[in-house]
């Protein structure tokens, strides 16, 4: 478990790309013990793209921290604990443009971040989003462009905006890859006030999804995309997830 005080701040910023895939290919990528979360047949995994701003330990007293760009793939799974079921996020990878999450990600804090450069181009009055990251070490693309809408794709395996959000919510808890194969790094947000728009995503690449070694044609499916604006949240670190 990292050495994590309990840190707050700001979401000034948060896409939610989230793509429909088929059950079978997320399964073997996930931790055993770990299995995905099913929605009308199709497992749920994407992309984050969080701006972080004012971020600090809870006991700062000044309203003042740090400001990173960052990238998270996830895949929403389950898990039993305790004889409960539990739902969550596994993140495969991370990104930062914050050299102090690359070099502090997995030891002070949890999650191993990679360093990455990002492009970002935003016009909220005019309801428009670009957020474009190439990871240093060249493994990991990511580019989306999308705008504000009022409605929510009749396509989705969500009915609704209501329903999309509350899956996602409920994913609070996220687990990281980390350098050693047996051992998860875990990490909840908590979000007093968490209220999601829909956004119409007119341009989305991801290299992981992208990468056909792993997902053949037709297994990927984009699903639905969603925006989060200013607000307060809190990172608490929890147990390590131990594989098996």
């Amino acid at each position: 478990m990292s050495l994590l005080p309990v840190l707050v701040g700001v979401i000034e910023r948060r896409i939610l790309v989230n793509y429909r895939v088929q059950p079978a290919a997320l399964t073997k990528l996930l931790p055993p013990g770990m299995r995905p979360v099913v929605v009308k047949g199709y497992a749920m995994a994407g992309i984050c793209l969080i701006r972080l701003v004012r971020v600090r330990p809870q006991c700062f007293f000044l309203d003042i921290g740090l400001r990173s760009e960052n990238a998270a793939h996830r895949i929403a799974v389950e898990w039993d604990e305790h004889g409960q079921r539990r739902e969550g996020v596994y993140i495969p990878r991370r990104d930062t443009n914050l050299c102090l999450n690359a070099l502090a990600g997995g030891r002070i804090f949890p999650g191993e971040h990679h360093p990455a450069v990002f492009e970002v181009g935003e016009d909220p009055a005019a309801g428009r989003w670009s957020v474009h990251m190439r990871s240093k070490d060249q493994q990991t693309v990511v580019e989306v462009d999308a705008r504000s809408t009022a409605s929510f794709p009749a396509g989705s395996v969500f009915g609704s905006l209501a329903e999309a959000s509350g899956f996602f919510e409920r994913g609070a808890a996220g687990y990281s890859a980390t350098s050693d194969p047996g051992r998860f790094d875990g990490i909840e947000l908590r979000c007093p006030n968490w209220v999601c728009e829909p956004l119409a995503v007119e341009h989305v690449y991801s290299s992981f999804f992208a990468d056909e070694a792993v997902f053949g044609d037709g297994v990927v499916e984009f699903d639905h995309a969603l925006l989060m604006r200013d607000v307060d949240h809190s990172w608490h670190a929890l147990e390590d997830f131990e594989a098996g």
